[in-house]
């Protein structure tokens, strides 16, 4: 019997991260970060859930729906196998979004009410790493295969999501990827320290036994058109994104140096997936300073890139006023908190500046950027005004644009009231969260079922 008094450990135990490996070595390689949880401190993190008559981390946080407090329980209890059968019910990757998600359950912890949230994040990736080791994870049963077709356009998040899910019911499903790999943002825009791509690869390759068929190098639109695609199968999922990179259209824009941050990462990803001998020393860190502009996700992983990259100095800037440390009164609970975080790569060696705007880029007569003129805002409203007499220039020989996107890219294919087609994710809603992501393939699979089902049905 666990010796622990679950009944309590709210109480009788505080939150525990893990950690991450030490600056001075992780710098220097591109493998995971962060650290682990020992086997005592899970059983305690698990058994810091309180079991809640009403359950906020997935009624208001979690977009997946994962039913958290069961696994808790499976899991304080060593009951890995079923704790990994109950999150695969909803969560189409959990070993990635135990991973890279924000975790927004844990927001809506009721521990975090005025304490501390259960590291939920921590016990699903746990779950997921001790299903793989023990083998718990194989290729799920497949329902007889019903005689309909769907093509998937995109293979991110929302597109494995759906795809999976169209495969468990039955649907013959195909995924059409331009790229070399699959995994869209996945292998692409996330930073091998923080996803290692083996991972991603594990997850498609467990898709494609369990009979999703995938197309890569193919690029709807372009190779083939949607209308040849819409010929061949029953219904067409268009998952492609939303990778139209916000621009920043200042005096000295057309400077060389100054680069898309998804540009950026994704050379770095190509080089160590084989597909590119280097980066090219254009778009090098190595001894260069480096500014990222916009103080996201994207923008931090820029900021380990380049710190890994041999930059020079790192230097971030947000055009958003500094966080606070703390909820603030229009920011309550179980809502998301808005405060101030740091991230692995800011904690590598990065210096932030907030409430800052540019207002060009410099450069030399080679054309090529040296540096940003800024200025200090203040907000008032949703308008940012500039602060009299705060000017200053920043040194830079490199210039990531990570301001966010707009929404899918030009020439993308749409779903334009065509019958049988669908979109979904990114494309639909604006840049998102992997886990949002997910959400909205298992979303739109089961809408696109229905649709084609209550056809075959009348045929």
């Amino acid at each position: 019997m666990n010796p622990i008094n679950s009944y309590r450990a709210f109480l009788d135990f505080k939150r525990v991260d893990p950690g991450y490996r030490p600056i001075d070595e992780r710098v220097r390689d591109w493998r995971e970060v962060e650290g682990h949880l020992s086997g005592e401190e899970l059983t305690q993190q698990a058994a810091r859930c309180m079991d809640c008559g009403i359950p906020f981390c997935y009624g208001a946080g979690c977009p997946l729906k994962n039913p958290i407090p069961e696994m808790n329980a499976a899991a304080l209890e060593g009951r890995w196998e079923e704790a990994i059968r109950l999150l695969e019910q909803t969560c189409p990757y959990p070993e990635i979004t135990g991973r890279i998600c924000p975790a927004l359950c844990e927001g809506s912890c009721c521990n975090a009410v005025d304490s501390e949230p259960v590291a939920i994040r921590q016990l699903e990736r746990e779950i997921a790493d001790r299903a793989f080791a023990a083998g718990y994870m194989k290729p799920r049963a497949v329902a007889p295969r019903n005689g309909r077709s769907v093509a998937v356009v995109g293979s991110g998040p929302t597109g494995l999501a759906a795809a999976s899910d169209l495969n468990l019911w039955g649907f013959d499903v195909t995924v059409y990827e331009r790229a070399k790999f699959a995994g869209g943002l996945l292998r692409y825009g996330i930073p091998d320290f923080k996803l290692e791509k083996w991972m991603v690869e594990r997850r498609i390759d467990l898709f494609r036994q369990e009979g999703v068929r995938f197309e890569c190098g193919v690029q709807v639109g372009v190779d083939i058109s949607l209308d040849f695609i819409r010929r061949k199968f029953d219904g067409v999922l268009l998952a492609c994104g939303a990778r139209e990179p916000r621009d920043l259209k200042v005096a000295g824009r057309e400077l060389k140096g100054i680069h898309f941050a998804l540009d950026f990462l994704s050379r770095q990803n190509q080089v160590l997936n084989g597909e590119l001998a280097d980066v090219g020393g254009e778009w090098s860190a190595k001894g260069r300073d480096v500014v990222v502009i916009g103080g996201g996700d994207t923008g931090s992983d820029c900021v380990g890139t380049s710190i890994r990259q041999g930059a020079k100095s790192v230097t971030q800037i947000e055009i958003l006023p500094k966080p606070p440390k703390s909820r603030l009164a229009n920011n309550p609970w179980p809502e998301w908190p808005r405060i101030m975080r740091s991230s692995s790569s800011h904690q590598e060696g990065c210096e932030r500046s907030f409430a800052t705007h540019t207002l060009s880029f410099e450069g030399d007569e080679a054309g090529r950027v040296y540096g940003i003129r800024c200025v200090q805002v203040e907000w008032q409203g949703r308008t940012p005004v500039a602060k009299p007499g705060t000017e200053f220039f920043q040194k830079a020989d490199l210039v990531l644009l990570a301001m966010g996107f707009s929404g899918p890219e030009e020439g993308a294919p749409s779903a334009d009231g065509l019958p049988n087609v669908w979109a979904a994710g990114d494309m639909v809603t604006g840049p998102s969260l992997v886990v949002w992501a997910g959400a909205r393939g298992h979303d739109v699979a089961r809408e696109m079922a229905r649709s084609l089902l209550a056809v075959s049905a009348k045929v």
